[in-house]
């Protein structure tokens, strides 16, 4: 893939009718941490590349009461560990608050524009 052209075959893997390559790679629903052991919110899906069947992004829900005020984040899974300890979560490489100000993601528009998959990588330095 050239650096800067964006992920065109993306699927949530929520929608995705074949399995992962690997099936320990779906990190859905797993606490997102970042390195200072900060809670930053949950992994609600991934976008999956639907001919490799390898996760691209995570879908991170963050803030909110009851579902209201709730934002969603794109983060490029080159940026992410699984901790696979006793307590299974995901955490970031980067502290929370880079998260939180990355380009909010609109979960309801569907599979992220090629300009939004631009901004997030070059924003979390990928690609």
């Amino acid at each position: 893939m050239d650096i800067g052209q964006p992920r065109s075959s993306l699927v949530k893997l929520s929608e995705l009718d074949v399995p992962l390559e690997e099936g320990w790679q779906d990190i859905r629903n797993l606490d997102v941490y970042d390195a200072a052991d900060e809670q930053i919110g949950i992994v609600e899906d991934l976008y999956v590349d639907r001919e490799a069947r390898q996760p691209s992004y995570l879908v991170v829900s963050a803030g909110g009461l009851l579902g209201v005020g709730k934002k969603h984040f794109l983060i490029p899974v080159e940026e992410v560990s699984r901790d696979v300890g006793e307590q299974q979560r995901v955490t970031v490489m980067v502290p929370k608050e880079k998260v939180l100000n990355s380009p909010e993601f609109d979960l309801d528009v569907g599979v992220p524009a090629g300009d939004l998959q631009r901004a997030i990588d070059a924003y979390y330095g990928q690609r």
